[in-house]
């Protein structure tokens, strides 16, 4: 717990926020101890406190996800579709958004499969932004830039 609250101090919030995702999605905490973590640091943090969601399976989910938040999109974690299975994100109910890692998506067969998911996304209306773990924590305005733009045109269609 105090190695946890440490890293909240040394980090960014939205990396804070990740690594408390993280910590409750493996189970390294419970619910109830979060407002332990929160009862350690000072005042000012209790913000992230509300950003904080155990259903993140990833730091870069968490990251994506908060930037997603920035830009005011209705944000979906965790969703299930029949015939696909559970994707990362569902923002504003159109925009299915994939975060890859090397380790689980290297090979050929799972890319076959996440290209046959896509396909089956948008077979039922969804667009798919896949991303990699890599671009998302080491280019994140790059990928700020094509979700902002997105999520702009997206808007813009439906407000003619």
């Amino acid at each position: 717990m105090d190695a946890l609250t440490h890293s909240v101090l040394c980090q960014a919030p939205r990396h804070a926020i990740a690594t408390l995702d993280s910590a409750l999605n493996k189970g390294l905490i419970a619910m109830a101890d979060l407002a332990d973590v929160f009862a350690a640091l000072p005042g000012k943090y209790g913000v992230l406190r509300s950003m904080v969601d155990c259903r993140a399976q990833s730091g870069p989910e968490t990251l994506v996800r908060l930037m997603a938040r920035s830009l005011g999109c209705h944000i979906e974690l965790q969703v299930a579709f029949d015939g696909v299975g559970r994707v990362d994100l569902v923002l504003d109910n159109w925009l299915v958004v994939e975060c890859d890692s090397k380790e689980f998506h290297s090979d050929w067969a799972q890319q076959r499969k996440d290209y046959r998911r896509d396909l089956a996304l948008a077979a039922l209306g969804y667009s798919v932004l896949r991303l990699t773990a890599e671009d998302i924590m080491y280019r994140p305005d790059a990928v700020l830039t094509a979700l902002r733009r997105l999520i702009e045109r997206q808007r813009a269609a439906f407000s003619s």
